[in-house]
């Protein structure tokens, strides 16, 4: 499932419009919900039947939010057998907190702390 609009290849810094396509696809509770469990269970993803049952997510509603994250270039999807086998896309996820955090603290050694955060954001 590739896209044309990378995320991350290692080689070119995410765009506005890939970032704004990721943010988008991670802003619904569900596919928030689907990337999260991709995230835990590592490199060797898992199949579409799994992460239904794990969420209680009906498969037809699965396969859309899947297609949302995979446009985005969050999740690889690969053949085994006669499964599909979804996992996170570290190199998008790792590309778009990059992108996010591209001019923290100006250049310098990032300076943010949980304590020098305000109050109300980390509780």
């Amino acid at each position: 499932m590739e896209n044309t609009q990378t995320i991350a290849s290692g080689a070119a810094p995410l765009t506005n419009v890939a970032a704004i396509a990721a943010l988008a696809a991670l802003a619904q509770e569900s596919r928030l919900a689907v990337f999260r469990l991709l995230v835990q269970a590592g490199p060797q993803g898992m199949a579409a039947t799994k992460i239904a049952e794990a969420l209680a997510i009906a498969p037809s509603s699965l396969s859309f939010h899947l297609k949302e994250l995979a446009h985005a270039n969050l999740v690889t999807a690969s053949k085994a057998g006669r499964s599909i086998i979804y996992a996170a896309n570290y190199a998008g996820m790792n590309g778009l907190l990059a992108f996010l955090t591209e001019n923290c603290c100006a250049g310098a050694p990032c300076c943010v702390t949980e304590s020098t955060l305000p109050k109300d954001i980390t509780t």
